[in-house]
């Protein structure tokens, strides 16, 4: 006798179905048999499954002869032991211990040897699937039931157990689905560790982050140690905007498949801070694996990746960010695969500018060889500079600075500035693909960012001047397209230009 359960695979951020196909054949010795690329993780089902449904008081896989489950199609390799569930109600209806109808219902869990269910990671692509599929009915542990709910127009069914679910399926002792979850009402004002308000002084490079945070724009802070490069790094969350909706289901999806989501949390709802240590690998930072999985310039996808001690990171490893800083996305090939992960990002890095870090500091005297200062610096390409688009220096404070008790501009007032400019934005790219400065192309900037002849003789001074590249060329032109929406000006002045090219003056 054989059954058919449907479930679900993703592959990169996307899902497809699964047909669960399970077939007993009641002659013979026990064999438990599973096939359609299952991983290790599938293929130790077998124990699960067998346990689960003996402790759920059923007659388990043992009692019977040949049992075969194919997870079709037979050419996706599959991962995670998110098929436990469908295989053991997939045998229990193939032994016709039990019967309903299969149709417009979709299952994933993991099962534990005594029948409860356990979270998986993953659900909302999986709720996504089963919108577009028009599946009525997905089944999901309970603790993964506030992720899917936020995909309307399906009825989520949270489970505990097997055999609370058999008795469902039944139609005995009904599980009550799950509300539909509003997402709109999920956002609230967000609390921040650090605010701008406490960063004393530096107010060049406040300004250079309120221009990252208003056009998407990457900012690299160079200067002696203890100057507050990591503080200002770590305080532009609080100036970020709001997530969209739409920004917040993007993040959601990488964070749920990467296994970051917590415990019951629907939505990410706030812009992903990411922080990698310097010993980071290259799978680390970009992604990868046998079967690709998004790396941390994915996860601080609509949010910030901040490279502390940037010139500490092995160049090859850094050399891995020149395409996700032009293309934002990634892609990851293998040979079981190749995958496309989102990677809009806004880069904040900070470095020293030679090993003892006095070079720029006109209080302390540098230790260091010239020889060793190049050697340093050059751990940092020129691509690399050349895709950032904002180079501040950041002096040591004075003592006097650091005394005072004024308090600096607060995060909030900072904020609205920047979602201000970014309303601005939206409404000049509201039929694009885009919805940022940063992302405009060649075609974009002559469309969006018409010069006069005044700014277009001033730029073309500065980049003969400056030697500049094409590339920092049509920087320039976006960063001051952005400083021009901070100060809600149509028309991109000289003044806007000269404060963008300012910051292309790179620290030697």
């Amino acid at each position: 006798m054989s059954a058919k359960i449907f479930s679900a695979v993703t592959i990169g951020l996307d899902s497809d179905i699964v047909e669960v196909e399970v077939d007993v054949l009641n002659q013979g010795l026990h064999n438990f048999n599973i096939v359609g690329l299952p991983d290790i993780a599938i293929k130790e089902s077998r124990d699960r499954v067998s346990s689960a449904i003996k402790n759920s008081g059923f007659r388990p896989p043992h009692q019977c002869g040949r049992i075969t489950v194919n997870l079709a199609p037979a050419d996706i390799p599959k991962m995670a032991p998110i098929y436990d569930l469908p295989m053991a109600i997939g045998f229990l209806l193939a032994t016709k211990q039990i019967s309903f109808d299969t149709n417009n219902k979709l299952f994933v869990g993991e099962l534990s040897l005594d029948g409860n269910i356990r979270l998986v990671h993953g659900v909302l692509p999986i709720a996504l699937l089963v919108k577009d599929k028009n599946i009525k009915e997905l089944y999901v542990p309970k603790e993964n039931a506030p992720e899917a709910s936020i995909v309307g127009g399906i009825e989520v069914i949270p489970v505990n157990n097997l055999y609370e679910l058999v008795n469902h399926l039944l139609g005995e002792n009904k599980i009550q689905s799950f509300p539909s979850v509003n997402a709109e009402d999920i956002f609230q004002e967000n609390e921040y560790e650090l605010d701008m308000a406490y960063v004393k002084g530096q107010e060049h490079a406040k300004r250079a982050l309120e221009i990252a945070a208003a056009g998407g724009h990457n900012v690299i802070f160079n200067g002696p140690p203890g100057s507050g490069k990591s503080l200002l790094a770590k305080s532009i969350p609080s100036i970020l905007p709001k997530l969209t909706l739409e920004e917040s289901l993007e993040i959601t999806k990488i964070f749920s498949i990467s296994g970051k989501l917590g415990k019951n949390q629907a939505l990410v709802t706030i812009r992903p801070f990411r922080s990698p240590h310097h010993s980071a690998s290259s799978v680390s930072l970009i992604g990868g694996g046998t079967y690709p999985k998004p790396g941390e310039i994915s996860l601080s996808h609509r949010g910030v990746l901040f490279l502390d001690e940037f010139a500490e990171f092995p160049k090859s490893v850094l050399e891995n960010l020149r395409q996700p800083l032009e293309d934002g996305v990634i892609t990851v090939s293998r040979a079981k695969g190749s995958l496309e992960f989102p990677a809009r990002f806004i880069l904040v890095a900070a470095m020293n500018p030679c090993p003892c870090g006095n070079a720029t500091d006109p209080e302390k005297l540098c230790s260091c060889a010239p020889s060793q200062i190049v050697k340093y610096q050059r751990k940092i390409s020129g691509p690399i500079l050349d895709r950032i688009d904002l180079h501040v220096e950041v002096p040591r404070l004075k003592f006097e600075k650091l005394e005072e008790e004024k308090l600096g501009e607060k995060s909030a007032d900072i904020r609205r500035r920047v979602e201000k400019a970014r309303e601005i934005q939206n409404k000049r790219f509201k039929n694009m693909p885009f919805f940022i400065n940063n992302e405009m192309n060649h075609q974009n900037i002559k469309d969006f960012c018409q010069l006069n002849e005044e700014s277009k003789l001033f730029l073309k001074n500065a980049v003969s001047n400056l030697q500049l590249s094409a590339r920092a060329y049509h920087r320039i032109i976006k960063v001051a397209r952005t400083i021009a929406d901070l100060a809600e000006k149509d028309v991109i002045e000289t003044m806007h230009l000269a404060e963008a090219i300012q910051y292309r003056f790179k620290i030697d």
